[in-house]
């Protein structure tokens, strides 16, 4: 039992926090900003054991539709999936589990956040395979690592915690689906843009680690199709996230802590061009580990700025 666990634990990277923090910091920021301050114990665990879920959920998802992809990549050939100590339908069996917990969360929110859930489900079901047909499916990644954004303007906005529960039935009311649309205000979407351009940046860093090994297989990833002008184009991407987040929420927030929070960004952003310039496997793959902490900057930057 204990070597099965072992297992599990390697299938959804549990020893990689990285990878759900990413999700974690911008959802957090947007809970935030969505509630003016603290959004209160509730959602805030919902939120963070959601996240923690649905990243293991899509890593099962992900090694199974890319296991004759990753046994020909060194970085990727020994996880469970493909080197066949965990099986397919047993992997998928897990990622359902974690799922399904997770939507259990969700129903202890609202009718809206439960509704815009459904679409954040199919947008990590996607990504997996957007790589096969997508010349830049970081793109698609970005948009799933940022539904948590909507989803947590939703959570605020749109209706009591239990909604689901209550003797009436939400669903069936006059402007039901108008209602749910309103709950995420257009400052929700401008973020969920701006976040689109962080993890097209971290994840062009995490591409660049496998490039050689893509090109092999015919994988396609941003590294890939930005060719040589990946480097700057990475750069690039954080400065338009920190732009648009800028331009978002500057009358949200103290301009003095977003001024300092900024600075503190601009900074790890000039690290991560000199780690990423001269494209080596070990430069590539510490900048893109390192990126939590430009999430957990900005979080700290909406939460202070909101005090």
């Amino acid at each position: 039992m204990s070597s099965r666990l072992s297992l599990y634990l390697d299938l959804i990277r549990w020893n990689r926090p990285a990878g759900w923090l990413l999700l974690l910091w911008p959802s957090l920021s947007a809970l935030w900003l969505a509630a003016g301050g603290f959004p209160g114990l509730h959602l805030l665990a919902v939120f963070v054991a959601g996240t923690i879920l649905m990243r293991s959920a899509g890593c099962c998802v992900n090694d199974v539709a890319d296991r004759e992809f990753d046994r020909h990549v060194k970085r990727t050939a020994q996880r469970p999936v493909t080197s066949g100590r965990v099986g397919v339908k047993e992997a998928l069996s897990v990622g359902a589990v974690l799922a399904l917990v997770a939507f259990l969360l969700v129903l202890t929110t609202n009718v809206a956040t439960i509704a815009w859930s459904f679409l954040g489900l199919v947008l990590a079901l996607v990504y997996p395979y957007a790589k096969r047909y997508v010349s830049m499916p970081q793109a698609v990644l970005g948009v799933a690592f940022s539904f948590g954004i909507p989803m947590a303007f939703a959570a605020v906005n749109g209706g009591p915690a239990l909604e689901l529960f209550g003797s009436a039935t939400p669903w069936a009311a006059p402007g039901f689906w108008s209602g749910v649309w309103h709950s995420v205000p257009p400052l929700a979407w401008l973020l969920m843009v701006g976040n689109l351009f962080w993890v097209l940046a971290y994840d062009t860093e995490y591409a660049m680690v496998d490039r050689d090994d893509d090109l092999k297989i015919g994988m396609k990833t941003s590294a890939i199709t930005l060719g040589d002008r990946d480097v700057p184009l990475v750069i690039a991407f954080y400065l338009v996230f920190l732009v648009i987040w800028t331009a978002a929420l500057w009358q949200s927030v103290n301009p003095w802590v977003w001024s300092a929070t900024l600075l503190v960004a601009l900074a790890q952003v000039v690290g991560h061009h000199r780690l990423i310039k001269d494209r080596t496997r070990e430069g590539c793959f510490k900048a893109f580990r390192l990126n939590h902490w430009l999430g957990f900057t900005v979080f700290v930057g909406v939460v202070l700025g909101l005090v």
